[in-house]
C-alpha cells in the first residue's frame, strides 16, 4: 500500500511541474538538433574488399588447415593495413594534408568471421576522398605485403565505388534527437521530483489532511473573491433614498 502511495505521489509531482519537463525537453531536442545541423561534420563511409590466401600450385588439393592458418593471420594483416609502413605510402600517392596518426582514425579494418575476407571501411568529409582512400589502401597492402610477409596471393575483391546518391553516415540526426530528448525528459523529471520533496508548504486542503491527517472543518474565502455584484446593488438603491429625501424635504 505505501509503495501505490509514493507512485502515485510521484507520478502527482511530475504532472503538477509538466511545464518544466516540457520546457527543458524541448530545450535539450532543440540543442542536439542544432548541434547535429550546424557543428557536426557530415562524414561519408566507402569500404574496399581484400581477399588474402596463399597461392596454390595445380598439384594442390584443398587443405582445410590452410584455410584455418589463413584466417588466423587475418589479426596481423589488420595490423599491417594500419601500420605507418602502408598509411605513409598512402598519404604520398594521394598527397594527403595529413598525419599517419590522423588518417589511422578515418580507417577501419575488420574481417568477417572464418573468413579470408578483410574489409577496409574508411570515413572522411568528402565521398570522393573515402573511395580514394579505401581503394589506394588496398592496392598499397596488395604491392607491399608480398614483401613484408610470405604471402604471395592478394587480390581485391571488391574496390570501393562513387555513387551518386552516398549520404552521409554520421550524425545520425533522428538518433541524436531521441537521445537529446531522452536526457531532457530525465533531467526535468529528477529536478522536478527534488522540487516536490524540497517544497514543504501547504497549498490545498488535501496537502493539509495529508500531511497532518486531520479533517478540514471550514475554509476562509479570500476577500478577492467575493463577487462584486453585491456592492453595485446596493448603490442605485442608495442613490434613490437621497433622491427621495431631497424631494420630500422641498
Amino acid at each position: 500500500m505505501e509503495e501505490t502511495i509514493n507512485l502515485k505521489e510521484l507520478f502527482q509531482a511530475l504532472k503538477k511541474r509538466l511545464w518544466i519537463i516540457v520546457l527543458i525537453t524541448t530545450v535539450a531536442a532543440t540543442i542536439s538538433s542544432v548541434i547535429s545541423f550546424f557543428v557536426l561534420t557530415p562524414m561519408y563511409q566507402s569500404q574496399a574488399q581484400i581477399l588474402v590466401n596463399q597461392a596454390k600450385s595445380d598439384q594442390q588439393l584443398y587443405n582445410s588447415g590452410e584455410v584455418q592458418t589463413n584466417i588466423q593471420l587475418i589479426n596481423t594483416y589488420n595490423v599491417i593495413i594500419t601500420s605507418p609502413t602502408i598509411l605513409n605510402q598512402v598519404i604520398n600517392d594521394l598527397n594527403l594534408n595529413m598525419t599517419v596518426d590522423e588518417l589511422t582514425e578515418q580507417i577501419e579494418v575488420t574481417s568477417a568471421k572464418d573468413s579470408q575476407v578483410v574489409e577496409v571501411t574508411v570515413q572522411n568529409e568528402s565521398p570522393r576522398m573515402a573511395v580514394e582512400i579505401a581503394n589506394t589502401t588496398a592496392k598499397v597492402f596488395k604491392n607491399q605485403i608480398s614483401e613484408i610477409m610470405n604471402i604471395d596471393n592478394v587480390n581485391i575483391l571488391s574496390p570501393a565505388v562513387m555513387k551518386e546518391d552516398m549520404s552521409p553516415v554520421s550524425p545520425r540526426i533522428k538518433l541524436n534527437i531521441a537521445v537529446g530528448i531522452a536526457i531532457g525528459l530525465i533531467i526535468s523529471s529528477i529536478i522536478a521530483i527534488v522540487l516536490h520533496y524540497l517544497d514543504n508548504t501547504l497549498k490545498t486542503e488535501q496537502d493539509i489532511e495529508q500531511i497532518l491527517e486531520l479533517p478540514v472543518i471550514g475554509v476562509i474565502t479570500n476577500i478577492k473573491d467575493v463577487p462584486k455584484t453585491t456592492v453595485r446593488q446596493t448603490e442605485p438603491i442608495g442613490r434613490a433614498q437621497r433622491t427621495r429625501g431631497e424631494t420630500f424635504g422641498s
